[in-house]
């Protein structure tokens, strides 16, 4: 599809040059019956060494690309490869619904629960339809609506991050954005049910955390967490938008970042490529961190689930007094 080739990142398109070279070949010694083996051996090995090479030193520029690689798997594509018997509710009982954010039961491993996530959408049609996984204040309603249903029959709620941002358009702003995410902050850190979060591609600012304050908050390796987009940070910092790679050094937007400074509790390894080599393997990983974190969330009462989330956050975001007063 055009749209999936649009955004790959130069780094991997050697690597799709060797591909490609390895399928040719494949092809036509199939069709000409002649028998190519030494060469694809030697392509293979060749792939696989700069795959190592490439995916061993990635710079956080190029984590920022790979977030958001139009190959990388979606929610929707997880609740097919994770859960079962998915059933969407749509809404927020005050304005409308919001296609950027999925959201409804389902099962996992007979394990019921509640699931929310962001939804960018693969061709121009489902990207327009789900405002490129940008939600409005009713996807952020409508979300929390769940969570409260949610929370009235006793079930965990899992939610999937990947978002640039919450949308930040004038109709976003007049039906109240910023208010419907801070009720989400608010009201999360009161829910009485085991809450996991984990960030599948982007986590953008205050669209991100509306569906993260959680009890248990998980990264894949490739993905981004922060507070601007680097983009947006090279904007403001350096009056220059195409310095987006020096910005998101200074973000620490990664998850291996974000882990060390106690932001995250864990990091979910990717297959070598990224997620979108083998989505199998990695929604593997991710089922069983869910259900690993659910049963152990489980044991404890909802007294101490809310006391846990609200010291987990209040403690992030500390800072030194240097002598003479100075922060």
């Amino acid at each position: 599809m055009p749209e999936e080739k649009a955004g790959i990142p130069d780094f991997e398109k050697p690597l799709l040059k060797l591909e490609a070279e390895i399928e040719e070949l494949e092809r036509l010694g199939r069709e000409e019956e002649i028998d190519f083996g030494a060469e694809i051996k030697k392509l293979k090995q060749k792939h696989e060494n700069l795959q190592k090479d490439i995916f061993s030193t990635l710079t956080p520029w190029q984590k920022v690309q790979l977030a958001r690689h139009p190959g990388r798997p979606y929610t929707l594509d997880y609740i097919n490869l994770i859960f079962q018997n998915f059933v969407e509710l749509h809404g927020d009982r005050r304005f409308g619904d919001d296609p950027a954010i999925v959201a409804g039961f389902a099962q996992l491993n007979g394990e019921q629960v509640m699931l929310i996530g962001h939804q960018k959408g693969r061709d121009i049609q489902e990207k327009m339809l789900r405002n490129f996984g940008m939600p409005h204040p009713e996807g952020y309603r409508k979300a929390l609506r769940l969570m409260k249903l949610a929370e009235r029959f006793h079930l965990p709620v899992v939610t999937l991050v990947d978002t640039p941002g919450a949308y930040p358009g004038i109709g976003a702003e007049e039906r109240g954005q910023a208010e419907a995410i801070a009720v989400n902050l608010q009201d999360m850190s009161m829910l009485e049910v085991p809450i996991v979060s984990i960030v599948i591609g982007e986590g953008g600012s205050g669209g991100a955390l509306a569906l993260a304050v959680a009890d248990v908050v998980m990264m894949l390796e490739n993905s981004i967490y922060s507070v601007i987009s680097p983009e947006g940070c090279a904007s403001i910092l350096f009056r220059d938008p195409t310095l987006a790679s020096r910005a998101s050094e200074e973000l620490k937007l990664t998850a291996q970042d974000l882990k060390r400074l106690g932001i995250i509790d864990e990091i979910i390894q990717e297959p070598l490529g990224g997620c979108h080599r083998n989505k199998e393997e990695v929604a593997g990983r991710i089922k069983e961190k869910i259900l690993n974190s659910i049963r152990e969330l489980k044991k404890i009462s909802p007294e101490k689930l809310i006391e846990g989330r609200y010291d987990k956050f209040r403690k992030m975001g500390r800072f030194r007094i240097k002598k003479g007063g100075r922060r």
